[in-house]
């Protein structure tokens, strides 16, 4: 798309601080960082969401974020790693190219957790389950 900001970077119209590349992914820095090594993950092609991703670009962007996880964690000496991906609106998206979040974690460092946690029954969990399945 000629008007992604992430394909634009893609197509080298516009500076990224590029930490690793190859034929199906590109990394870089995040210019919005929550902590320094705040790193994305993106495919090359535009695709908006994780829904439309195929095998090779799934396994790609999974395999670049593995490898860009460490050198986070290694460089930075954070004490963890969270990996955020957001699809559409209501899932949190604002670039609608597929990119994953490597954010480094410190201790006490006061992000707030995604969600809050309930406890739904066994029952409830089972039922879902079966809902999940019969559309895999």
């Amino acid at each position: 798309m000629d008007d992604c900001i992430f394909c634009r970077i893609v197509r080298g119209e516009l500076p990224a601080s590029k930490i690793h590349e190859d034929e199906h992914t590109l990394s870089f820095l995040n210019i919005m960082a929550a902590h320094p090594g705040h790193a994305l993950v993106i495919v090359k092609p535009h695709v908006a969401n994780i829904y439309d991703l195929d095998e090779t670009l799934s396994a790609a962007v999974f395999q670049a974020t593995t490898r860009v996880a460490r050198a986070v964690k290694a460089a930075t000496g954070c004490d963890g790693i969270t990996l955020f991906q957001a699809n559409e609106v209501a899932g949190g998206q604002t670039v609608f190219h597929f990119h994953i979040h490597v954010l480094p974690r410190f201790n006490d460092d006061k992000l707030l957790p995604f969600w809050p946690a309930s406890s739904p029954s066994r029952a409830a969990l089972d039922a879902m389950a079966e809902r999940l399945r019969a559309v895999i």
